[in-house]
């Protein structure tokens, strides 16, 4: 991709680093940032159009070029050149001009909120002053919720920005003792919510470090909730990578820790559990841990975690949606759990519904594929899947791509597999895998 900005450092003969680091130096001296330069891999990577540059990177290259980052790393067609007459106003944020449509109203609104936010977040560094942890505290809950709402792309960028603050608050020392709890229960979020980006990216090793780390500031924390939620994503993390015995296992010890907390996030281990025992053909736990579930819901006390929303809780929706894909995986198919399937599907029709994610709403389709072949049905499992086969490559995470390829080898072992539509459903669920990793939303737990 050729943006604006290669474009604009082509034009000065910025091209390389060493030439473009006094001009960055300048005007980072200008803001009062003297010392901040990026390193020659990060200027390729904006070179390039890899990345954006976040938090005090992003002033500074604003201020340098007068323009913002939303028009810099605008793509720009091949063979035609920009025109690069300065903005006018600001050079940091784009004011709304008579006529602006709403939408790019709350885009340059969003901007200088953004940048008044850094600079308070800046100032407070020195001293972690009354308003970081509420501004901090704001950001990590929007991106609990935005998670499995959009797509990763989105927000991955912000989410290591936001980590990185927490951290650097954690490094300088400079808070109180009553300040250090909630700086480490932060930390533990960010990372929960890096290592499970880290995972629909499909980088195990880096989804498992980050998971480690969550776990200790989850410790730091003193959080027993905290705690048990990385060890259900520990187990998450090897259900995808299809090591059922290790997800089993982390589920297990999350279990252990939950025995005596009342909210949602005990239920999940339990489904967790289910789900992994019934890839090792394990029905009586499959059935002991949905039971177990069924029996927490009643007693239920929404806790600091399910206030926060997002992944942090475990709803309704999501554990029908966990105990069907259990009974799926041990090859059950009747019209009872026909019509279960279908009640999961149905949760999360709505994206309106706080707990809706295209990712569960995929796997919860896959679910009900996988049951209409175990009943016989290719019919009726090639109508469930098609909204699943019809998701753009972009959207397809790791979680989505299993579960199409778990119907993929059901129709491979049905006993109508020699029928037209199975054949054809097979045919198209063999190039589903998209080309390239994805970049997804809406993910699947």
């Amino acid at each position: 991709m050729v943006t604006f900005f290669q474009h604009w450092l082509n034009e000065r003969e910025l091209r390389d680093c060493k030439d473009f680091l006094p001009p960055f130096r300048k005007a980072a001296e200008g803001l009062g940032l003297k010392g901040l330069e990026p390193a020659q891999s990060t200027f390729l990577a904006w070179y390039y159009g890899k990345r954006k540059p976040q938090g005090d990177f992003r002033r500074v290259i604003v201020a340098m070029t007068n323009y913002s980052i939303d028009t810099l790393w605008t793509e720009v067609p091949e063979g035609t050149t920009p025109d690069f007459a300065p903005l006018a106003g600001t050079s940091s944020t784009a004011h709304a001009k008579p006529g602006m449509d709403l939408r790019d109203m709350k885009r340059s609104g969003a901007m200088a909120v953004r940048r008044a936010r850094q600079y308070v977040l800046h100032t407070d560094r020195d001293r972690l002053g009354e308003n970081t942890l509420p501004l901090l505290h704001d950001q990590v809950a929007q991106l609990v919720t935005d998670y499995p709402r959009v797509p990763l792309s989105e927000i991955w960028d912000s989410l290591l920005d936001v980590q990185d603050e927490i951290i650097c608050n954690l490094e300088t020392g400079k808070h109180r003792p009553s300040q250090l709890r909630d700086l480490n229960f932060m930390a533990a979020i960010t990372a929960f919510l890096v290592a499970k980006g880290f995972n629909d990216m499909e980088d195990r090793d880096q989804a498992r470090t980050m998971s480690l780390l969550a776990a200790a500031f989850a410790k730091d924390a003193e959080h027993t909730g905290l705690m048990a939620l990385v060890s259900g994503l520990q187990s998450l993390i090897e259900y995808w990578a299809d090591r059922p015995g290790d997800a089993l296992f982390y589920a297990q010890k999350g279990a252990a820790l939950a025995t005596d907390l009342r909210g949602t996030v005990g239920l999940w281990l339990h489904g967790l559990q289910a789900r992994a025992a019934a890839i090792l053909g394990d029905n009586e736990t499959v059935q002991a841990s949905n039971r177990a579930a069924d029996d927490l819901r009643e007693h239920v006390i929404p806790d600091e975690l399910d206030q926060l929303g997002g992944l942090l809780t475990y709803s309704l929706e999501k554990q029908r949606y966990y105990a069907v894909e259990a009974s799926a995986l041990l090859g059950d198919g009747n019209a009872d759990l026909t019509a279960q399937a279908e009640l999961a599907v149905q949760g999360f029709r709505n994206p309106e519904n706080p707990n809706w994610a295209f990712g569960d709403l995929a796997g919860a389709q896959c679910n009900l594929a996988l049951i209409h072949i175990h009943s016989g049905d290719v019919d009726g499992a090639a109508q469930a899947i098609r909204p699943v086969l019809d998701l753009p490559a972009s959207f397809r995470n790791n979680g989505i791509v299993v579960s199409a390829l778990r119907v993929r080898q059901a129709l491979t072992t049905s006993g109508a597999r020699t029928a037209l539509t199975a054949r054809e459903l097979r045919e198209e669920l063999a190039v589903y895998p998209p080309r390239r990793p994805a970049l997804p939303g809406g993910t699947q737990r």
